[in-house]
This record gives structure tokens, C-alpha cells and sequence, in this order.
């Protein structure tokens, strides 16, 4: 060969590897003059660096090995990522329980709503001055996340039908709930509320085609008639006394359960709508976003034109900012379990808040005797109903 090369390896003294490559001519005799001669032919190639000036080139020059960073990157994102947001995430997407979890973390929600508010009440405020307020931290917020998670607030425009019927049929729903609490007693307008999901199953049968078969309408109604075994002394003992209550006299009884069976139609199509708009959208926040848009300003004209209007003080606006937040987490994760779970499972899920609710009242001793044995019935009832629907669970469903 004309040429050879030779490969120097070297170790340094703080462990690095160094390669240094060099390419000698031992038949030139001008290799051997080249540090001296101060110029050779023009077609000879003249070194620039003589041998001890030239640079090495490192090919590792890390000062640190490579498991190390990988190590430590590892490291700090474990601990960056809190128990809270890893219980978070794996509720939201990371189960194929997960639109069951959050129906029912969206119910427990709705109950310590209940219970805070019939704690903390420290001032009378009228419902429709309570739903504005409501409505208007849910518009608000979801505007903020929206715009934080660059989604376009109105939606994609083929899910935009879909948006405005949720929110038109949603706000009609709220607002006749709300006209019916104020004539029906307590009870009854709780036990008209939880036939939401039965009418919720039925409009997901005939507008979303949903296949209900024999253990969902067997979940279904026995949930129902736990409720009605909860709620069933109390409606007895109200329905003899409403002959004292001018409100509840002749007609305005037939029409103000009429209106609370109205309000349970209209909530059942909304949650088919809620679903069918989430699944176009992608996203169910759009979906609250949407319902707030067009409930807060039907509010604030109801609570202006049927109202007085109560400025409330700063322990109750407190109170009602919290509660606002809390309705906001329930209806995103209502929303979210509606659009990953079938509608007859999801919706028999929001029968544990009766659930909850009578444990609490068993547990603070508030519970009346003569009803007792009839609550634990109707809690066992909810219980079985419930537990089938998990132990059921999403994959029996999919085809």
C-alpha cells in the first residue's frame, strides 16, 4: 500500500475516551521535513498544526455517561407527577371504567353540593339568583380552559347542532326544575328528578339507537324503586298534609308535577344530546360551555323579571363561589362519563347519591325511626343495582 493509518486510543485522566486519527506516507520522504521546510513544491499538501498542536476530536465528550441522564430524567418526572394528578388521569381515560368512575365522582360531587349548602346557609338566596351565579362561574371556566387547551369555544361546526340543542333542551330542563321545587314539596320533587334516568335511557333507545337490553331496565328500575322505598313515608305524610298548603290546592299539584315529569324529559334528551355532542366535538367541556352560554343570560332575565333580587354578604357569596365551583367539576365529569359510557349504564350510576346521602343521614342520627327499615331497603335496593351495572362493566357492551 502507499499508505498507511494508524488509530491511537487514549484514555485521559478524567476517564474519557479519546480516538485520534492519523494518516502517514512512509514512502514520502516530505513527511518527514514538513515541521522543518518552510515551503515544498505546490503539489504537495503542507501541514497547517504540526504533530503536537493538532486537535484531538472526542467523540465522548459527555462528561457524563448515558444511563445517568436517563436515570435522573426518570427520577425528577416521578416526582413531579403527584398522586392527585395520576388518580386524575387514570379516572378521566385511564380505566375502561373510567366513564363509570366519573358518574359517580360526578354524583358525590352533586352530594357534598347538598350537604354544604344545607350547612352553610347562612342567608336566603332565590333559585334563580343561585342558578345565574352557578351558570356564570361554569361559562367562565370553561372559557378559561378552553382557551388554555387551544380548542375552539364553539366547537367544530359539524357538532355545533348538537351544542345548541344541548344547551337550549339542557336550560329548559334547569329552569323548570326550578319553577317545580318551588310548588312540590321536597320529596316528591327529588323522587320526579330521579326519573331523569329512566327517560335518559329511553330517548338514547329512540335518538341515538342505543340497544337497551333486559338487565338495563331491570338496573333501572330497581334503583327506582329504591328511590321510591327511600322516599316512600315521606310522600305519604306530604301528599295527607297538602291539603294545608294553598300552593298545592286543586290544579297547581296536577301542574306542578306535570312541570317536574317535564323537566325529567327534557333532562333525559339533554344527556343524549350531551353525549351525541361530546362524541362530534372530542371534547365534552364544549358541551357545559355551550349550556352556560345561553342558561346564564335565561337566568339573569328570570331572576330580574321573577325575583326580587337578594345581595347576598360575603359569607354566602363565599359559599356560593364554592359551590359554583363544585357544580362546574360535576357537570365536566357528568358530561365526560356520558360521552365514554352507554347511556342506560351511565345514567343508573347517578342513583349512589341517594345512596350516599341516607348513609350520611343514618350516620348523623337524623334518620327517623318509623322509616328506617324502608330507607335500608331502598339503599339496599340502589346498592345490588348499582354494583351489577359495574360488575357488568363497559366491555360487555362493546360489539
Amino acid at each position: 500500500m502507499a499508505s498507511s493509518s494508524s488509530a491511537e486510543t487514549r484514555f485521559s485522566d478524567d476517564d474519557h475516551l479519546a480516538l485520534e486519527l492519523t494518516v502517514r506516507d512512509p514512502d514520502s520522504p516530505a513527511s518527514d521535513k514538513a515541521a522543518s521546510a518552510p515551503a515544498i513544491a505546490s503539489d504537495e499538501i503542507i501541514p497547517l498544526l504540526i504533530q503536537n498542536q493538532r486537535p484531538r476530536f472526542n467523540i465522548f465528550s459527555s462528561s457524563h455517561t448515558r444511563r445517568k441522564p436517563r436515570e435522573q430524567v426518570f427520577k425528577v418526572t416521578e416526582t413531579e407527577i403527584s398522586p392527585v394528578t395520576q388518580f386524575s388521569s387514570w379516572v378521566w381515560s385511564g380505566s375502561r371504567y373510567s366513564g363509570l368512575l366519573c358518574m359517580a365522582l360526578s354524583s358525590t360531587l352533586y352530594l357534598i353540593m347538598e350537604l354544604l349548602s344545607n350547612t352553610f346557609s347562612v342567608q336566603p338566596i332565590p333559585l334563580f339568583e343561585t342558578a345565574f351565579l352557578r351558570c356564570t362561574i361554569i361559562s367562565i371556566l370553561s372559557y378559561l380552559w378552553l382557551k388554555r387547551i387551544g380548542q375552539p369555544i364553539f366547537g367544530p361546526a359539524h357538532a355545533r347542532k348538537f351544542l345548541v340543542s344541548r344547551a337550549l333542551v339542557g336550560s329548559l330542563s334547569l329552569f323548570s326544575f326550578i319553577f317545580s321545587i318551588q310548588m312540590l314539596p321536597l320529596s316528591q320533587a327529588i323522587v320526579l328528578s330521579f326519573v331523569n334516568p329512566v327517560m335518559a335511557s329511553i330517548a338514547a333507545r329512540v335518538f341515538l339507537h342505543e340497544k337497551l337490553k333486559i338487565t338495563d331496565i331491570g338496573g333501572l328500575a330497581c334503583s327506582f324503586f329504591g328511590v321510591l322505598f327511600i322516599f316512600g313515608p315521606t310522600l305519604t305524610v306530604q301528599v295527607g298534609s297538602e291539603g294545608k298548603n294553598e300552593n298545592l290546592k286543586g290544579n297547581h299539584h296536577i301542574y306542578a308535577v306535570l312541570l317536574g315529569l317535564f323537566s325529567s324529559i327534557t333532562g333525559g334528551i339533554s344527556y343524549c344530546l350531551i353525549k351525541a355532542a361530546a362524541k362530534a366535538s372530542e371534547q365534552p367541556l364544549i358541551t357545559v360551555f355551550s349550556f352556560g352560554l345561553v342558561a346564564c343570560p335565561a337566568a339573569a332575565i328570570c331572576m330580574f323579571t321573577l325575583e326580587s333580587f337578594v345581595l347576598p354578604a360575603f359569607e354566602t357569596l363565599i359559599s356560593m363561589i364554592v359551590l359554583g365551583l363544585l357544580a362546574f367539576c360535576a357537570e365536566v365529569l357528568l358530561a365526560r362519563g356520558l360521552q365514554l359510557e352507554k347511556i342506560s349504564k351511565a345514567t343508573n350510576v347517578l342513583y349512589i347519591e341517594v345512596v350516599l346521602s341516607q348513609l350520611w343521614i343514618l350516620g348523623t342520627g337524623k334518620a327517623a325511626s318509623p322509616g328506617l327499615f324502608s330507607r335500608l331497603v331502598g339503599c339496599l335496593l340502589i346498592l345490588i343495582s348499582v354494583s351489577y351495572t359495574i360488575y357488568m362493566g363497559p366491555a360487555k357492551d362493546t360489539e
